[in-house]
């Protein structure tokens, strides 16, 4: 399996629906709301995603100004391919993308957010 990571690589709204609902965190996520799902495609300004060929596979979507906050909104890695790194691996480039002072926000595992 080789998987690429890309910073800010355009996600299409039913390839984040997709990967939200092959992943636990489409549960709690306005899925079948396709407003609101293209709203946060759109409006993230820092994605990093992991890909298996074209498919995606992993994301780590932020909000952040990059010098003080970074709001890592979802952190979501296909049933298929979790325990395999890919999460810590997207969180390590999402931090990688920050100023050296930006912290990286993570709300808690069942918080919905």
């Amino acid at each position: 399996m080789t998987i690429s990571f890309k910073v800010n690589h355009p996600i299409t709204t039913d390839q984040f629906i997709g990967l939200l609902e092959s992943s636990t965190l489409g549960e709690r996520r306005p899925t079948h709301d396709r407003a609101c799902m293209e709203g946060i495609v759109s409006n993230s300004n820092l994605v990093v995603s992991a890909w298996d060929g074209d498919l995606l596979v992993g994301i780590a979507r932020s909000v952040t100004d990059f010098h003080y906050a970074c709001y890592l909104s979802d952190l979501a890695v296909h049933q298929s391919y979790q325990r395999s790194g890919i999460g810590k691996r997207l969180q390590s480039l999402t931090q990688d993308q920050l100023g050296p002072l930006c912290k990286l926000v993570i709300p808690p595992k069942n918080s919905g957010v």
